[in-house]
């Protein structure tokens, strides 16, 4: 089904690469998607400073998207749920911080306030979780948002399909994202037995 956007939303969390790897297969979402948003947060681009010497700014004006914003912009467009009717949402890396949040209501950022419209409109959410381990806390906040309709996708890589590299495991997770998006591609190889 042609959905009208994407919204893809990089938190503090450590395993930055897995967002910006998704946003690096922007081609393979235009063709789902007919508009491509990102949301950064403050501790994000730290965060693709220090694991990925990425000035990530830069990063996100290099690609094309149709807009990408500061979590603090709480004036950018997808800021409403009337912009957001027929959008999709991943948060990748998802933080406790900001799961503990959605999962209760918070919306005082762009990253939360968006997700947040998204429930809302019934779109999909997937989290990225990647803390480990989880406590009982995490685990109702992630328990909370799977009940809302969010999709909770730990990064968490299979080995069937025999990873080689660490660029095998994120391209797995990142697969598995694109899967859940209803996205073809050819990241990982699929299950099969031999």
């Amino acid at each position: 089904m042609y959905k009208k956007g994407l919204v893809v939303a990089l938190t503090g969390a450590s395993g930055i690469i897995y967002g910006i790897r998704l946003l690096q297969q922007a081609s393979l979402l235009k063709k789902n998607y007919s508009e491509i948003h990102a949301i950064y947060s403050k501790n994000a681009a730290r965060i693709a400073e220090i694991e990925e010497s990425i000035d990530l700014v830069n990063f996100l004006k290099s690609l094309e998207l149709s807009g990408f914003y500061s979590s603090d912009n709480l004036e950018a467009p997808i800021a409403s749920s009337s912009r957001l009717v027929g959008f999709d949402m991943v948060i990748i890396p998802a933080s406790l911080n900001t799961i503990a949040k959605i999962a209760h209501g918070i919306q005082d950022n762009l990253i939360t306030r968006s997700a947040s419209g998204i429930l809302r409109l019934r779109g999909k959410l997937v989290v990225v979780v990647r803390d480990s381990p989880l406590s009982v806390v995490d685990i109702e906040n992630l328990l909370k948002l799977a009940k809302a309709g969010a999709v909770v996708l730990p990064a968490s890589p299979a080995l069937y399909p025999k990873p080689k590299s660490v660029d095998d495991f994120i391209n797995f997770i990142v697969g598995k994202v694109l899967d859940v998006l209803g996205v073809e591609h050819e990241l990982y190889v699929k299950w099969k037995l031999n």
